[in-house]
């Protein structure tokens, strides 16, 4: 998987700073078991990581000088919010298919 700019900044800046990081997991894990859906899930996260973004340009280094060289237009943070919550959370079992000779 791969993360654009923006999402590389974040993930990098969570993996440096442990207090942050450990909030991160306890919302990603949150999230995940709030939602009936994962998909529901990494859209929250989406949205709740770009405005994370957004708060850290106005006053962590890393982030203001991305903000300053690439402005702050919505970016995508789907990416990274799937893999987070790949990392950070159990998977959940896959609902049993049914058998061949049930498939008409």
């Amino acid at each position: 998987m791969s993360l654009n700019r923006s999402e590389q900044i974040v993930y990098d800046y969570l993996m440096a700073h442990v207090d942050e990081r450990q909030h991160w997991q306890a919302k990603v894990r949150r999230s995940v078991a709030d939602c009936a859906e994962i998909a529901e899930a990494t859209r929250s996260l989406d949205s709740e990581l770009w405005r994370y973004y957004v708060e850290r340009s106005n006053v962590a280094p890393t982030f203001k000088e991305a903000a300053r060289a690439w402005g702050l237009k919505r970016t995508s943070m789907k990416n990274l919010s799937e893999l987070l919550v790949r990392l950070w959370t159990d998977p959940r079992p896959k609902k049993p298919s049914r058998p061949q000779s049930e498939i008409i």
